[in-house]
């Protein structure tokens, strides 16, 4: 008994396998003959499957689909000769297996080819991208296949469209169709230099900086780990095209509201990228209430990860004059930072020793020497002189002693006979 070949195989005129698959200006695949028939011996201008206008007459070779069939025919029939098929061991060995890719997954192939195609016209794109995204999801063949087959620069097209039609009046479902677009392009590795160069593309980077802006939790997510993926990747600056300042302000917002953990996580180690990436990014993140935000988390962190990102950004804040002035104002700021010292780990201490040799050394303000003894941060550093630590960390704390020392004799806290305690510590 022959088997039956698969659907896709056969002529949706026909409905016989095809010999010579050709496809029409709708994406639709038939058999040249019978389409020929239709079109020139019937004189239809119309998509027999779809009944849509054809835009033009021309018949692609639909060679992707032609090696499918031929392989299905070579390997995949019980009917072909015993001559012409494959021995069992043969079937079974490593080589076939590379020579043969799966049929299974050779149609997978020309489905999404099919699909792709027909992504940008049909008014169901929001299904349609679901269903390209639960395919894909931890399947690295399907992935590549979906890079391979032009995927990136499909669903990039859709959500610039998409964009467009809900910036001028369109209904809520262009804005669903660019989130679902993101969600499929954030399941993507993103790591080849073609694939980075497309995303980084102004017109691409705009609807996944609108979705960071303004999109729902999960399409906001999308966006940054797009942004992660493209920034790790290291094939440009990807803040060189966006405004810095909405972006700024769109993650401190994030981190404000403290939707979910890993939405927070996320926009950490973003705010971290643009800060380090974008021209004047620290005096931008400063001006837009970064400090302010920060030391609010740092004072409620309880994740290890967490706190010392948080010093890293207020480390890097407080190099430029404007993060120092905004650390002083702040009545929160030594005291979070001061709590993460000889707390949290050992990178935290060190980043907290940084922040505070900034802010009391670099460019001392009265009351800031004053919040450290209030908060207890100079209890701390004279603690750290009697532990193991680094000697950049060592040196720094040594040097805050002896510098403001003077300052800090007059509280009970600090040792009474300051020239002798510090010849201890040469």
């Amino acid at each position: 008994m022959e088997e039956e070949p698969p659907h896709l195989f056969l002529c949706p005129i026909s409905m016989e396998l095809m010999g010579d698959p050709v496809t029409v200006s709708t994406g639709v695949t038939y058999d040249r003959r019978s389409i020929e028939q239709w079109i020139f011996g019937y004189g239809r201008a119309t998509c027999p499957a779809t009944m849509q206008p054809l835009a033009n007459l021309d018949l692609t070779p639909n060679h992707t689909l032609k090696r499918v069939i031929g392989s299905w025919l070579d390997h995949g029939s019980p009917s072909t000769s015993a001559s012409s098929s494959p021995s069992p061991s043969s079937l079974s060995s490593p080589a076939h297996e590379l020579a043969t890719p799966p049929l299974s997954r050779m149609v997978e192939a020309e489905r999404l080819r099919s699909a792709l195609a027909d992504l940008e016209e049909t008014p169901f794109k929001v299904t349609a991208l679901k269903n390209m995204g639960a395919r894909m999801a931890g399947d690295v063949a399907a992935q590549c296949e979906f890079v391979s087959s032009g995927g990136i620069q499909a669903v990039a097209r859709v959500m610039v469209q998409a964009l467009e039609e809900s910036a001028t009046g369109g209904d809520f479902s262009a804005f669903r169709a660019c989130e679902e677009a993101a969600a499929v392009l954030a399941l993507l590795p993103l790591a080849d230099a073609a694939s980075v160069g497309f995303v980084l593309s102004p017109e691409c980077m705009r609807p996944v900086m609108a979705l960071l802006q303004r999109g729902s939790a999960e399409a906001r997510l999308h966006a940054m780990d797009i942004v992660t993926k493209i920034s790790n990747a290291g094939a440009g600056d990807w803040t060189a095209g966006v405004e810095v300042d909405d972006v700024l302000k769109s993650l401190l917002e994030l981190l404000s509201d403290e939707v979910s953990a890993r939405l927070s996580s996320r926009a950490l180690d973003v705010l971290l990228d643009v800060v380090e990436r974008a021209r004047s990014g620290p005096a931008k993140a400063v001006e837009v209430g970064a400090v302010h935000v920060l030391v609010e988390l740092l004072a409620d962190a309880d994740d290890r990860h967490d706190a010392e990102r948080i010093l890293l950004l207020l480390k890097r804040l407080c190099k430029c004059p404007e993060g120092r002035l905004a650390f002083a104002e702040n009545d929160l700021s030594v005291a979070a930072v001061a709590k993460t010292m000889l707390r949290v780990s050992q990178l935290a201490t060190q980043l907290a020793v940084k922040v505070l040799w900034l802010v009391s050394v670099v460019a001392p303000s009265e009351k800031v020497l004053e919040d450290m003894v209030v908060t207890g941060a100079v209890a701390k550093l004279l603690g750290l002189l009697h532990v193991e630590t680094p000697p950049d960390t060592k040196q720094k704390t040594v040097r805050m002693v002896r510098i403001n020392g003077v300052f800090w004799r007059q509280y009970a806290c600090f040792p009474t006979d300051l020239r002798d305690y510090l010849r201890l510590l040469d």
